[in-house]
This record gives C-alpha cells, sequence and structure tokens, in this order.
C-alpha cells in the first residue's frame, strides 16, 4: 500500500476510534453510580458497524451491578447485532489516568469480540481481547 493511502487510511480509522471513544464518554454521563461515584461508558461496534452504548448500573446489593462494558455488549446482542463485534470502547469520566476493564468483562469480551478487535481503554491505550485475557475460560477447555 502507498505511503500516502496508508497515512489516510490511518486518519480515517483514528477518526473512527476517537468517535467510538466519544460515545463512550457520552454515555458515562448516564450511568447509575450513587454508591461508587465511579460512572463508566462503553462503545461497541457490531460487525456491520452499527455502534450500541452501555454505562454501569450500580444496586445497594453491590453483586446485582452491572459493568458499562458488558450492557453495552449485551444490548449489542439483545438487538440482533452481527457477531463477532468488531471494537469496543469503554471511558471513565471519575478516574485520572483510565480504568481498564473488570475481569468479568475481560472474558465476556473474549467471548463475544473477534480476536483482533480493537479495545480501546481512554487514557491507558488499545488492546486486543487476547491481550486483556490471555487464558481465557472456555467450554472447549473445560470438555477436555
Amino acid at each position: 500500500m502507498p505511503d500516502q493511502a496508508r497515512r489516510e487510511e490511518n486518519a480515517e480509522r483514528g477518526t473512527r476510534n476517537a468517535e467510538l471513544v466519544q460515545r463512550a464518554r457520552d454515555v458515562a454521563g448516564r450511568a447509575y453510580a450513587p454508591y461508587s461515584h465511579f460512572r463508566v461508558g462503553a462503545a461497541v461496534k457490531d460487525a456491520n458497524g452499527v455502534v450500541y452504548v452501555g454505562c454501569n448500573v450500580e444496586s445497594a446489593s453491590y453483586g446485582l451491578s452491572m459493568c458499562a462494558e458488558r450492557n453495552a455488549i449485551f444490548a449489542a446482542v439483545a438487538a440482533g447485532g452481527p457477531r463477532p463485534f468488531t471494537a469496543l470502547a469503554v471511558s471513565c469520566l471519575d478516574a485520572a489516568g483510565g480504568c481498564t476493564p473488570c475481569g468479568a468483562c475481560r472474558q465476556v469480551m473474549f467471548e463475544h469480540l473477534a480476536a483482533d478487535a480493537a479495545v480501546y481503554v481512554d487514557g491507558v491505550g488499545q488492546f486486543t481481547p487476547p491481550e486483556l485475557l490471555p487464558r481465557a475460560f472456555t467450554l472447549e477447555a473445560a470438555e477436555s
């Protein structure tokens, strides 16, 4: 690929990534986080490029709370978004240096995102699902 075409493709990809991160930031403002005061938003892109969002929703019974990343992925699944999903962005409005996904979210990402999908962690960097969870649980491993 010629250098000019590569630069244009990278610029376009950067714009799309920035838009996905911005969608995550926007939805983080809708988080229901009266206990932790830790507002998180996520945006996931399906195989057709449609974006679904989710934010964290807390419960007084902490174990019933749900993270933004899983809410976004579950919304995409519920809406019939074609898998595997191709990208996900997560943003925390209340963390100075960004926040990485918890273990449960990493497992769900591993199952629903393409192995080479970009996971943009606002303020931290870009990863793939296997980088975030190198030895994920799979039913194939459990059955052997």
